[in-house]
């Protein structure tokens, strides 16, 4: 009978699995806080169509900001981030699991720099 056996003990492990250091934790937490507009994934077809979709919108827009693709997971999931493609605008998660089109973009980057 299985009722009155020991527990297992639980394995605590973070989201990569257990494969990350402190130091990468700590290198994906100070990538974080800088600003700009960044779109995390793996660089894929629909990560890369994401980055388009941005950089069309910042071109609409007239602001010369550059794009950084993230493709580091430990650096994805300190944002929180387990569906990508994502974008994030200043340190803030603004769009994950979808590809947005130029117009959805630009909405919401006008919406966090206002």
């Amino acid at each position: 009978m299985g009722l009155f056996s020991k527990k297992k003990e639980e394995t605590k492990s973070c989201c990569c699995g257990g494969n990350c250091t402190p130091e990468a934790m700590a290198q994906a937490e100070a990538a974080k806080a800088t600003g700009g507009i960044k779109v995390l994934g793996s660089g894929c077809a629909k990560c890369n169509a994401l980055e388009d979709a941005v950089r069309a919108a910042l071109t609409e827009l007239g602001m010369d900001t550059a794009i950084d693709h993230v493709t580091d997971f430990t650096q994805i999931a300190a944002y929180g981030v387990m569906t990508t493609p994502a974008l994030v605008v200043d340190g803030k998660v603004v769009s994950y699991g979808k590809v947005l089109s130029k117009n959805e973009a630009k909405a919401l980057i006008q919406k966090v720099r206002k």
